[in-house]
């Protein structure tokens, strides 16, 4: 038992830094694979597509090879699944291209109490007052550092609610679906991997022509070596980063995903300001330490919460030793009489 209790924290930070380093390597090689100044390629919801075959490709061979075992999961449920996730995708490329960058932010930043919302409803879930005020501080830290400019229309309102509401139930999904079904995380992302692949690969390409207004079969005829490349680097850290995400989710929360999952924007801010002379500002980095304050925390009233369950009796319902031999006391000597009443029960 203790070797087990020694083993979890280490895999535990091995899973969110899995989680953190892979989703910043792929934010900093999609910048390069999208931006002009780089490959200029558009087709968002196509790559996404691709980084779930490759996904579903590796999940495939692990199976294969009996390196994991697969677990039987409804397909109706994966079905549902995989509709709720692609709704999120498809959902927060139209927000982006819909509305302006400060909006897109903030509605990502809305995900977090959306969460907490959705979770009280389907879960009945409650927070500590510790974790509302640090759920509040990452906000208003992430807000400070990432929001600028907010314009947004009606279309663009829409589509940002939902891609909130579809990006939050998907990720309280992951965690419900493993633990209903008592399957892992690798082996849930192996099975809707391949559905959400075949959809994406499918309705993306259109998607994206909506988008861009650029068909990526002629972007394929041209295409160079340099961005083939950056393609495949990006779908390899997309396996990495699919698979922390179901661990991270499955272990913790869909709420702990969201708050200590804004440490990628610190880094991404940080890391474009090192590699591609984003500008930093006073602004920027005060509200990048206001958040890291949140995340800090939001830590701490975690554990304080771990702490106080842990206190608590296994049951409220169950008798101590001493109980249950006064008890046996009692029914040997006779029916326990009540005393207000004075009559037998």
């Amino acid at each position: 038992m203790e070797s087990e209790k020694k083993v979890s924290p280490v895999s535990d930070v091995g899973a969110w830094a899995m989680n953190v380093i892979s989703s910043v390597g792929i934010i900093m090689a999609n910048k390069q694979l999208m931006s002009s100044n780089g490959y200029s390629f558009t087709f968002a919801t196509t790559l996404t597509g691709f980084h779930f075959a490759v996904t579903a490709l590796v999940g495939f061979v692990s199976n294969s090879t009996g390196y994991t075992s697969s677990k039987h999961v409804p397909l109706w449920e994966l079905l549902w699944f995989s509709i709720v996730a692609n709704m999120s995708i498809t959902g927060m490329n139209l927000s982006l291209m819909l509305n302006s960058v400060g909006f897109y932010q903030i509605s990502k930043l809305s995900m977090i109490p959306v969460v907490c919302v959705m979770e009280w409803i389907l879960h009945s879930k409650r927070y500590s007052k510790e974790v509302k005020v640090a759920v509040v501080v990452v906000v208003i830290g992430v807000g400070v550092c990432t929001v600028t400019d907010v314009k947004v229309n009606a279309k663009g309102f829409i589509c940002a609610c939902v891609a909130v509401l579809a990006t939050s139930l998907q990720q309280i999904s992951i965690g419900s679906l493993q633990k209903k079904y008592s399957i892992g995380a690798f082996e849930l992302l192996s099975k809707t991997a391949p559905i959400q692949a075949l959809s994406l690969l499918v309705f993306g390409p259109f998607i994206d022509y909506y988008l861009s207004g650029n068909l990526i079969s002629s972007y394929m005829k041209t295409i160079s070596t340099g961005a083939i490349i950056f393609i495949l680097i990006s779908c390899s850290l997309a396996v990495f980063c699919n698979i922390s995400q179901y661990l991270c989710i499955g272990r913790f929360s869909a709420v702990s995903f969201q708050v200590l999952g804004h440490m990628k924007t610190v880094c991404v801010l940080t890391l474009g300001w090192l590699l591609f002379d984003s500008e930093l500002t006073f602004k920027n980095i005060a509200g990048m330490l206001v958040a890291v304050a949140g995340m800090v925390i939001y830590s701490w009233a975690v554990e304080v919460e771990k702490a106080a369950s842990k206190s608590l009796p296994h049951s409220k319902h169950s008798l101590t030793e001493e109980e249950l031999n006064l008890l046996k006391d009692g029914l040997e000597k006779g029916p326990i009489r009540d005393p207000e009443f004075g009559v037998s029960k």
